[in-house]
């Protein structure tokens, strides 16, 4: 870190606000995985959950806390003393814990969510920093909706919270409706005429409805923020959320711009893209900034034939520089357990038990008498194939049959375990997938709509696993199922078994009531 420059803290909201993307829910294990790449990653902060939401969200945080040693880990609260208690009670075990604690601060959250008047928003907030003082010293309040809320009170609320002990000032445009001037204008503003402002740090926190979020975080840092809230793939509920690669590498790249830098391990920027893209089911576009299998790719003549001759003359960085030269290949059928036990730990995937570690094994070896080349993608694959635990596996599918020829209708006959028991049928569909699901779907009657059927190939090649993503919709609750195989099918089968074990098992979430 040179020193004529600011620290840009990174702050991963991946685990919380991207979680809240219809159906991403994570499970623990995956949950870990993530946060142990963020922390690999060399992510300052990492918002663990929402603590209050859920016990599955509570437990998931305490572990997470119990894990990542380089950096904060952080959870979510309400300004009230339940969600601030079960925070810090979450956070507890992190030798670096944060409670990022917020309440709305614009008329129309105020009057019509909230029902409070501005003056008991402000005693709300107080308190609320209080209490949150009381599990740590580190306390981030924000200001929600602040994009829409009228400035002389953004000032006021946030003078009053400083007084408190907050650490940190977080100005979020939740909703998405700032322009990159406006917002960095209203930071310019808060910055000038709060008093103690510089004994905090600034933050943002940037929705992209108008697809604005990184131009706005941006912006708003050369307006004197120095914590960007952001999210691999740019991950979050509606539009998402500022995408940490873009804000990482756009003050990287543009370093003659921008007063600050980040201690972010770039190199680990791809292989957290694609970790996520397979544990949440939300395929990255091939023309995504950064991390798009595009994005480094030239085809036209022209292009080509500037970089062949000097890179800089296309290419405003380099593909390695963002970890598009790892995951090469690691393992074959002959590699051993202890190789393979070593590669998934260098990839933060660590087994509970001898037994997990055999079972993933064995998939590993029959994937290898299937595929000759084993990549990363494909052990990150392997093990977010089986998410849900033996026990809990409601659904399995034992055997699978499928006719498809031209100018016949497909069939698929097919066996599952359901609840222990086997269970057979056979249908027909307008395809082979089609086929599968409505075998299944004879035996499940689930009720369930089908909102999304996704396949992506995991590694290049005729033989690589295609990687399936189902969404489906029952009651209220949305869940993504996944499922990796050389045969589509299967692969499509597995999907669709997982979301329904999901519906199956998964207890939903308290409706947080907000979000920033």
């Amino acid at each position: 870190m040179s020193t004529n420059k600011d620290r840009l803290v990174i702050f991963d909201t991946t685990l919380r606000d991207g979680e809240q993307s219809p159906g991403a829910s994570m499970t623990k294990d995956e949950k870990l995985r993530v946060a142990r790449q963020l922390e690999r990653m060399r992510v300052d902060v990492i918002e663990a959950g929402f603590a209050a939401a859920s016990p599955g969200d509570f437990d998931a945080i305490h572990s997470i806390a119990e894990a990542i040693k380089d950096s904060t880990v952080c959870s979510l609260a309400r300004a009230n003393e339940n969600d601030i208690r079960r925070a810090g009670e979450a956070i507890k075990p992190a030798q670096r814990g944060r409670i990022h604690t917020f309440i709305a601060t614009s008329p129309i959250h105020m009057e019509k969510k909230l029902r409070m008047t501005p003056d008991q928003v402000v005693e709300q907030a107080v308190k609320a920093v209080g209490w949150a003082r009381q599990h740590t010293d580190d306390v981030e309040f924000s200001a929600e909706d602040a994009g829409r809320s009228e400035l002389d009170f953004l000032c006021r609320i946030f003078e009053e919270v400083i007084k408190a002990g907050a650490k940190t000032i977080n100005v979020p445009d939740t909703v998405g409706y700032n322009l990159p001037s406006q917002f960095a204008e209203t930071l310019r503003q808060v910055i000038a005429r709060v008093p103690n402002s510089d004994k905090v740090v600034w933050s943002v926190h940037c929705h992209n409805d108008l697809g604005l979020a990184v131009a706005n975080s941006l912006a708003a840092v050369q307006a004197g923020a120095r914590q960007v809230e952001c999210t691999i793939n740019g991950l979050g509920e509606r539009a998402g959320n500022a995408s940490l690669e873009e804000v990482v590498m756009a003050v990287r790249t543009r370093g003659d711009i921008f007063p600050v830098e980040t201690r972010i391990d770039t190199t680990q920027i791809v292989p957290a893209s694609k970790l996520i893209s397979q544990i949440t089911g939300y395929p990255v576009q091939p023309n995504k900034a950064i991390v798009g299998a595009n994005a480094f790719a030239h085809e036209s003549g022209i292009h080509q034939d500037g970089v062949l001759k000097h890179r800089e003359t296309y290419e405003i960085m380099r593909a390695e520089d963002v970890g598009w030269t790892q995951n090469k290949l690691v393992l074959g059928k002959h590699s051993g357990r202890n190789a393979f036990k070593t590669r998934l730990t260098e990839l933060g995937i660590v087994f509970d038990s001898d037994e997990a570690l055999n079972s993933a094994f064995a998939r590993f070896k029959e994937l290898a008498d299937k595929k000759h080349e084993i990549f990363d993608e494909d052990l990150q694959a392997l093990v977010s194939d089986e998410v849900v635990s033996a026990e809990s596996e409601h659904y399995k599918l034992v055997y699978s049959h499928v006719c498809s020829e031209t100018g016949e209708t497909p069939e698929c006959s097919l066996t599952l375990s359901v609840g222990g028991a086997e269970r057979k049928a056979q249908a027909t569909g307008s395809g082979p997938v089609d086929a599968a699901f409505s075998a299944i779907e004879q035996i499940a009657a689930s009720g369930s709509e089908l909102l999304l059927y996704s396949v992506n190939a995991i590694t290049t090649g005729t033989d690589a696993q295609g990687e399936v993503t189902v969404r489906l919709s029952k009651g209220g609750r949305i869940v993504n199922g996944q499922g990796a195989d050389t045969d589509i099918v299967i692969a499509s089968a597995k999907a669709y078994l997982n979301a329904l074990n999901k519906l199956e098992s998964c207890p939903g979430k308290v409706n947080p009531q907000g979000d920033i």
